[in-house]
């Protein structure tokens, strides 16, 4: 069984970088082609944004809206993967999600929610001063 877990601070101020942690237990980030380790995240009121994902190779890709402030990297030691979203403010404030995602070798829908098999159980984040 996959368990995902999210963890950081819960208040970031504005301008500050948003840094949370998924550490997954049961499997290994390192393996398998068909997974994509992913961020998501759901501000209030509004639905499910995907913000980017990191694969078995450490290959990453971002959503282009939040390409210019967002990185995301792994510790494979402690089969971890991190997000980090630089210069945030209040509109980044939301319940922020680890998923894993199961696509073909070359091809995953992002925004295919039914897609994300493992979910961790969310985070709230508030950007606040």
């Amino acid at each position: 069984q996959v368990q995902l877990q999210e963890s950081g601070p819960g208040l970031v101020k504005p301008s500050q970088t948003l840094s949370l942690t998924c550490t997954v237990s049961g499997g290994s980030i390192t393996t398998n082609y068909f997974y994509y380790w992913s961020w998501i995240r759901q501000p209030p009121g509004k639905g499910l944004e995907f913000i980017g994902y990191i694969r078995y190779s450490g290959g990453t890709y971002y959503s282009p809206s939040l390409k210019s402030r967002t990185s995301i990297s792994r510790d494979t030691s402690k089969n971890q993967f991190t997000l980090q979203l630089r210069s945030v403010t209040p509109e980044d404030t939301a319940v922020y999600y680890c998923a894993r995602g199961v696509g073909s070798a070359r091809r995953f829908n992002v925004t295919s929610w039914g897609e994300y098999d493992y979910w961790g159980q969310g985070t709230q984040v508030t950007v606040s001063s």
